[in-house]
């Protein structure tokens, strides 16, 4: 009974927004959707932290049981997904062999989805491959809509690769658009990357049509060519709060004839649509914690919005529907990839007796965080282990958030859930996981580093840095570029050493890391540049050529963390996180004095030539106003 009574109080918990499932019914003049984006092949439900409590959410089963009740009260509803629907969990190590998620989809009665920029991941060739293995398992699937991917520019591409992935769209059936027919309704769907998603796909090895110019291609062939009633994008390009970088705010109020936008990329979920014009956008969240459902009721003007719930998916599951299947990929991941690793799908690996920060907050926060110190120690470490007596010393490993995907929580950690946290990528063995590499970096580019970090997170949060083996400190509400005020080299008892501008020193960071580190001077205007390098002093060309192997196996980032982990002292039986990663270690230090002298001291560089600008900028207005007042006393006298 007390069971009983805690799952009903976390559903009203989680549903305090929502609006009644019963108040949904079948209209002639509604359409309803249901949507979802950014499940990141999180098939199975998982646990996240919520008031001090475990809560086990999402998962396809739950998903599908809300589907399958909602579309027996209304069947003529659409099921719609804005991309990203892989990528995040042991799951996507089948991407290209089985494409799970996809297929899961099709069975769960999705109508249609789009290419997110992690569909990407495995580059053109491992998206090439996941669209045959969907369309050759003779699987029900979803509609694949983009409309933006340029298949007619080679320009910086592969041409055979390109060619390859356009055979496998042919063959799947995928199309710019679709025009589904619902209630006497013509609906044309259509799907998109925006320009960060297109940004964020560096392997993704073709090229794209501005996202704009291509919804206003398709919104004016759905209208003067299809005559459709109801024109929804499906739109992996997001909101934010700034709304001037808010993509598909913007692309609402540049393409007015969209009547819905379900918007994905940003993972944003909002308890209330946003309407623009008449254009509505609605998102409902990401790893499919949640099922958003919308009514669209007809005013023979416009589409406006009778009913929008997101509901929270923690829901007891009725029936496991999707279980032989999903236990069917579950047994592929573990003997196509796991085997190769000797660890087991749900093996435990080690104990928690804390929560680490959830993600959300690790995504929001500019500061230290334990997690990220966890992650860097364990790649030096592993360097450590695999070098033995020919170790060489490490200086400083650095993680960024943005490869950072999940957190753990208080309790047993299993492979499945430290994979889930270094989740992204491929290396150049075609197996899944960003290998770790080995560069060498000067004192005045690790210096750079921490600017970077500094300087270019409250841009993007997942340029933010994370070190281990340095400490330093910055204060925000310095000049750009000139935040970071002390950098120090930490040993291994924690006793700080100044770096050596012109030095070497020895870095370990992941493939994908060093090289976006190398990008460095591109994205600064050419104010700061970091150029990893080998032991020697030679600028890295190819990095793919310094990834630390494990005999003859590539480090990969979560196996290293998998390792650490596993390593702790025991109690049990059970390796137990040590004490120490429930604080922080001062390895980066907010400094947020506001005072004119903790503003302009130690000025780098950078700051001095802008000061330098700004002062000639001054004295120049002071010379042009001293000169006009001249001119206009010097007027004034010969008129009197």
């Amino acid at each position: 009974m007390k069971l009983k009574i805690f799952f009903i109080s976390i559903f009203l918990l989680f549903s305090i927004n929502s609006v009644s499932l019963a108040n949904y019914v079948k209209n002639d003049n509604t359409i309803n959707i249901l949507f979802t984006h950014d499940m990141h092949d999180h098939i199975e439900g998982y646990n996240i932290q919520k008031d001090e409590n475990l809560i086990n959410i999402g998962g396809y089963e739950r998903l599908n049981n809300k589907i399958q009740e909602y579309l027996k009260k209304d069947k003529d509803s659409l099921v719609l997904d804005a991309g990203d629907y892989s990528m995040g969990t042991l799951f996507q190590t089948i991407y290209q062999a089985e494409n799970p998620s996809l297929r899961l989809m099709g069975k769960m009665g999705y109508h249609a989805t789009t290419i997110g920029n992690h569909e990407f991941d495995y580059r053109t060739k491992g998206l090439t491959e996941s669209l045959y293995a969907a369309k050759n398992s003779n699987d029900k699937l979803p509609e694949i809509l983009v409309s933006n991917i340029d298949f007619k520019n080679y320009e910086n591409v592969n041409k055979k690769d390109v060619n390859d992935l356009k055979k496998s769209f042919d063959n799947y059936g995928v199309k710019e658009y679709k025009v589904f027919n619902k209630k006497g309704y013509k609906i044309g769907i259509f799907g998109l990357m925006g320009y960060e998603s297109i940004s964020n796909s560096p392997m993704a090895g073709v090229n794209f049509e501005d996202p704009i110019d291509s919804a206003k291609r398709i919104v004016k062939k759905l209208k003067e060519k299809e005559k459709v009633d109801l024109i929804i994008c499906l739109s992996h390009s997001g909101t934010w709060d700034d709304k001037s970088k808010s993509e598909d705010e913007l692309m609402a109020k540049e393409v007015k004839d969209i009547d819905l936008i379900i918007s994905g990329h940003t993972h944003t979920t909002l308890n209330k649509p946003i309407i623009i014009g008449k254009t509505i956008i609605a998102s409902s969240g990401s790893y499919s914690e949640n099922l958003g459902i919308i009514e669209l009721k007809n005013d023979s003007t416009k589409w406006n919005v009778e009913n929008y719930s997101i509901y929270p998916l923690t829901n007891n599951v009725d029936e496991e529907v999707l279980k032989p299947k999903i236990n069917y990929f579950k047994e592929k991941v573990q003997k196509e990839y796991l085997d190769n690793f000797n660890l087991k799908f749900n093996q435990i690996l080690a104990n928690s007796k804390y929560n680490f920060t959830p993600i959300n907050i690790l995504e929001n926060e500019h500061r230290e965080d334990a997690l990220p110190n966890l992650i860097t120690d364990s790649y030096i470490e592993a360097v450590k282990n695999i070098e033995g007596e020919n170790y060489e010393k490490i200086t400083a490993a650095i993680v960024p958030n943005g490869t950072i995907r999940s957190t753990i929580n208080k309790g047993e950690i299993s492979v499945s859930d430290i994979f889930n946290i270094s989740s992204l990528g491929i290396g150049p063995d075609e197996i899944p996981g960003y290998p770790l590499i080995s560069v060498y970096l000067t004192g005045k580019e690790l210096k750079t580093a921490a600017e970077v970090d500094a300087s270019i997170q409250p841009m993007m949060s997942v340029a933010q840095l994370y070190f281990s083996g340095a400490n330093y400190t910055f204060n925000p509400n310095r000049l750009i570029f000139n935040k970071v005020t002390d950098f120090y080299i930490l040993d291994e008892n924690g006793e700080r050493t100044e770096v050596n501008d012109n030095e070497l020193y020895r870095v370990v960071t992941g493939l994908y890391t060093a090289q976006m580190l190398s990008i460095v001077k591109d994205e600064s205007f050419g104010l700061m540049s970091i150029v990893p390098k080998d032991s020697s002093g030679n600028e890295i060309k190819n990095f793919e050529k310094h990834i630390i192997y494990d005999g003859e196996k590539e480090l990969k980032e979560w196996y290293a963390l998998a390792k650490y982990i596993e390593s702790f002292e025991k109690e049990n039986g059970i390796s137990q996180i040590p004490e120490k990663y429930s604080k922080l270690e001062n390895r980066k230090v907010v400094n947020n004095d506001n005072s004119i002298s903790a503003i302009l001291s130690k000025p780098n560089n950078i700051a001095k030539t802008l000061y330098s600008i700004i002062i000639i900028v001054l004295i120049l207005l002071v010379l042009i106003v001293r000169i006009f007042l001249k001119k206009l006393k010097n007027s004034k006298i010969k008129k009197a």
